[in-house]
C-alpha cells in the first residue's frame, strides 16, 4: 500500500503520458518546447488567471513572487505558523522576517484575527514594515478568504496565495490559485497535480508582474532576450517532458481526480466521526484532500495510533511535526506576545493516512480497521 499511489496513477493515463514524453523525446525541444505554452494556457485557464508563469519548483515560485513584490531587508512578511518552511524561507533569505500568525482551528489555515493582531503589533513597534502576506491553503483546503483580502487591502498589503496544496481546490466557487496580486502553485510529485520530478507555477492578473516574473525566471533577461540582462535574475524554467507529463494529469485531475478525492474522504469521514476530529470543509469550499489529515484526543493517543500503524504496514505520514515558530531556524524571530494556541496544539494532534484518488476501497477499510484497532 501506497501514502499516494503515483504508480496506479501511472497505470491509468500510461497512453496518454507515454506519448507525450515521446513526443518531447523526437522533437527534442527539452526546454521551453511547446507544451509548456500550452500547459501555462491551461493552467491559467482552469484558475481563471490571465497570466501562468511555469519555473522549476514550488519553492522557486514563492522566491519570484517575493522577488516581484521587492520583499528585502527590514520588511515584515505575515504567514500561517502550519506550512512547509518553504512558504517563508525566502523572506529569510532577503532579509526579511517572518512573522507568524496562529491558524483557524477548524480549517488550520491563516486565522484572520491573528493576522490582523500581529499587524498591528508590527506597525506598533515601529522597528519592520509590513510588506506581504502569505495565505497557505493547508492541506489542500481553502483559506477565507473573504476575511484575509479585506485584511490586506485595509493596511495595503500584497497577498499571496501559497497554492502550493491546493491545485484543484475551490473557495465559493473561485478557485484555488485565483487569489491575491500572485499565486503560486507546486507540481512536486506528491501534490495533486504532481510531475514526475519538481515544478511550479506563478499566477497573477498584472501584466507588469507577469514581465517580471519571465525576466527573473531567465537570469533577469531585458527585451533582447537571454543576453540583453537588466536584472540579476535566476535560473527557473519547467522542463518540457514535466509540462508533456502534467498535460494529461491536469485533465484527469478536472475530470474525475478531484471527484474521487471527495468520496475517498467521504469514506474515512464516516468511519472516524465521533472518533476523532475529523477534516472541516466550509460550506461552498472543495478541499481537494492533498492529505487526510485526523487530530487525535492528545498527543500520546496520536504516538500510539502511528505506532500501530507502522506495525500493521500501514504508511502514515504527521503535517506537520513542529510549527513554523518553533523550529530552530525562526526561533529568534519576533512572536509580538503570540501564544499559537491552534497551532501548537495541531502539532501535537495530527496524523494523516493515505489519500489518493485511486485508493481502493478494500484496502482503505485495512486503514480505517488498523487506525480503530489501536484505539
Amino acid at each position: 500500500m501506497q501514502f499516494i499511489d503515483l504508480k496506479a496513477q501511472y497505470k491509468a493515463l500510461k497512453p496518454e503520458i507515454d506519448a507525450n514524453i515521446q513526443a518531447v523525446l523526437d522533437s527534442a525541444q527539452f526546454i521551453g518546447g511547446p507544451q509548456v505554452k500550452e500547459l501555462e494556457q491551461k493552467l491559467a485557464d482552469a484558475t481563471g488567471r490571465k497570466h501562468c508563469i511555469s519555473c522549476a519548483n514550488g519553492t522557486d515560485a514563492l522566491q519570484l513572487a517575493y522577488m516581484v513584490l521587492g520583499v528585502g531587508s527590514g520588511d515584515a512578511v505575515f504567514c500561517s505558523d502550519i506550512t512547509f518552511i518553504s512558504s517563508t524561507e525566502p523572506a529569510k533569505m532577503f532579509g526579511a522576517t517572518p512573522v507568524f500568525c496562529d491558524i483557524d482551528p477548524k480549517t488550520y489555515d491563516l486565522c484572520p484575527e491573528s493576522l490582523e493582531r500581529q499587524i498591528k503589533a508590527v506597525l506598533a513597534e515601529g522597528k519592520l514594515t509590513p510588506r506581504a502576506v502569505v495565505a497557505v491553503d493547508i492541506l489542500g483546503n481553502p483559506c477565507d478568504f473573504d476575511a484575509i483580502v479585506p485584511i490586506c487591502e485595509k493596511y495595503g498589503l500584497p497577498l499571496i496565495e501559497d497554492a502550493a496544496q491546493s491545485f484543484g481546490a475551490s473557495y465559493h466557487g473561485r478557485p484555488c490559485g485565483s487569489f491575491g496580486a500572485l499565486a503560486i502553485t507546486s507540481f512536486f510529485p506528491a501534490k495533486p497535480l504532481g510531475c514526475y520530478g519538481d515544478g511550479g507555477a506563478i499566477f497573477t492578473d498584472d501584466d507588469e508582474m507577469d514581465k517580471l516574473c519571465r525576466s527573473i525566471c531567465v537570469h533577469g533577461k531585458g527585451p533582447g532576450g537571454k543576453y540583453d540582462n537588466v536584472r540579476v535574475g535566476m535560473n527557473s524554467r519547467l522542463d518540457t517532458i514535466q509540462a508533456a507529463v502534467l498535460l494529461p494529469k491536469l485533465k484527469a485531475l478536472q475530470e474525475y481526480e478531484v471527484d474521487r478525492r471527495q468520496e475517498v474522504a467521504a469514506r474515512y469521514n464516516a468511519a472516524f466521526a465521533g472518533r476523532f476530529v475529523t477534516p472541516y470543509v466550509a460550506e461552498n469550499c472543495v478541499c481537494v484532500y492533498a492529505q487526510y489529515a485526523l487530530l487525535a484526543a492528545d498527543q500520546d493517543q496520536r504516538d500510539r495510533i502511528v505506532a500501530h500503524l507502522k506495525d500493521a504496514g500501514i504508511p502514515n505520514m504527521i503535517y506537520y511535526p513542529t510549527p513554523q515558530h518553533a523550529l530552530p531556524v525562526f526561533r529568534h524571530e519576533p512572536v509580538y506576545g503570540e501564544t499559537f494556541r491552534h497551532a501548537n496544539d495541531y502539532c501535537a494532534r495530527t496524523f494523516s493516512l493515505p489519500m489518493h484518488p485511486y485508493l481502493d476501497p478494500a484496502d482503505q477499510q485495512k486503514v480505517i480497521d488498523a487506525v480503530l484497532e489501536a484505539i
